[in-house]
């Protein structure tokens, strides 16, 4: 199921490495023919897995269509995520796109100027570049379990549902423009090109979400490139959505179409899944959107460390609500805390690397825990609130790890 520092936003002129690319900043589109909105999609075919990229075990925990990082295989490897080791989140297959026949086609009421884009017409666009986080909604979804005894069903993500990434693309905004997208605007729905999901014998189509049209129009990207490279196969080649601090099923994967609607829309992404349902919550569910604040150590789960000797934690914080202004650390099961040090690039939509020495003492078990706060206060809290389908956990996570002498 699943930018303030604005790093690296500014506008480029150059062509990018693996492009060919247009001298023309604004390309003739094709007006698009008359069509109603629910018109399906170029079909493609699927990867004869449904993963498309080598997943090592030491890189990864599969889960059939999806693939969790391993929070070890980050150490030692920079700010963004390298593209073979960015965790996957398929509801069915990735499908294999030939760009030269691949259409994004702009539709619905809320257009003035329906059009249809080749992918060199997106490629001729000017471009932006923006260090965002993609994070699966259920990122977490294990601990409700293993910390708080609630079992639910679903992907029994760790941390490692969350990748940051270079994204270079077209705001969406400017494709809306271009479209003639009317005042009165208020959704917008983009559309993948994966097989559709079938649950329970029920056909739901492929994956789609709605976002608001203010959302769409503010930080929004169509991306064709991911860390200078175009978007591998399991990424959304040849264009994905990007969309900074929300859950990632709103980065929706594969475009190929983008209807544009003055009345609101729905599917199932956004009524049946991806909602919080239980005590507490609203009784139809209240909607995802802005993702939480989490911790995470670049260590095995249940590394063995070796007392009497300096070790160099290290770890990653981030928040949908904004950049991260503190993380703490305890290496005492939360007896008591100190504050980790972070260094390096923290933009608002991303993550912040930090560091904390520690010379373990005593070989035995031992718990570590990292927590964070964002600009807007926002932090993570010793228990996470219950939902039925395991979202947005933001509790802080208790790491074990041996000392051994």
């Amino acid at each position: 199921m699943e930018l303030e520092d604005r790093t690296g936003e500014a506008t480029r002129t150059r062509p990018a490495p693996g492009h060919a690319r247009s001298a023309a900043p604004v390309p003739r589109m094709r007006r698009a023919p008359s069509a109603p909105p629910a018109e399906a999609p170029a079909a493609f075919p699927a990867a004869p897995g449904p993963i498309v990229k080598p997943l090592p075990p030491d890189l990864f925990i599969t889960y059939g269509s999806s693939a969790e990082t391993r929070w070890e295989a980050m150490h030692g490897q920079g700010y963004h995520t390298p593209n073979d080791r960015f965790f996957v989140r398929d509801h069915t297959a990735t499908p294999l796109i030939d760009a030269r026949t691949w259409r994004l086609r702009l539709h619905g009421d809320g257009l003035r100027a329906p059009r249809t884009l080749t992918y060199e017409d997106l490629l001729a666009l000017p471009a932006t570049t923006a260090d965002v986080a993609i994070e699966c909604a259920g990122n977490g979804r294990a601990f409700f379990d293993l910390q708080q005894d609630q079992r639910m069903a679903g992907i029994p993500w760790r941390l490692g549902a969350i990748g940051v990434a270079r994204w270079r693309g077209v705001p969406l905004s400017t494709l809306l423009d271009l479209a003639g997208v009317r005042a009165d605007a208020v959704d917008v729905m983009p559309r993948g090109l994966d097989p559709v999901y079938v649950e329970d014998g029920v056909d739901h189509g492929h994956v789609r979400r709605p976002l608001p049209i203010a959302k769409a129009l503010s930080d929004v990207l169509v991306a064709y490139e991911m860390n200078d490279r175009p978007l591998p196969p399991d990424h959304g080649f040849p264009a994905r959505l990007v969309v900074p601090g929300w859950s990632g099923v709103a980065s929706i994967k594969w475009l190929g179409d983008i209807e544009v609607a003055t009345t609101a829309l729905s599917s199932p992404w956004n009524t049946r899944f991806y909602r919080m349902f239980g005590p507490g919550h609203p009784p139809g569910g209240a909607p995802l959107s802005d993702q939480v604040v989490k911790s995470a150590f670049e260590l095995p789960w249940g590394a063995t460390l070796r007392a009497g000797r300096q070790h160099i934690l290290r770890g990653r914080s981030w928040s949908g609500g904004g950049r991260v202004v503190r993380v703490e650390v305890s290496v005492d099961g939360g007896l008591s805390w100190q504050r980790a040090e972070t260094r390096g690039p923290r933009p608002a939509r991303a993550w912040a690397p930090w560091h904390l020495a520690w010379v373990p003492r005593r070989p035995g078990a031992h718990i570590l825990m990292a927590r964070a706060v964002d600009e807007t206060g926002a932090t993570q809290p010793a228990r996470a609130r219950f939902n039925m389908l395991g979202y947005h956990f933001d509790g802080v996570v208790q790491h074990p790890v041996t000392v051994i002498s």
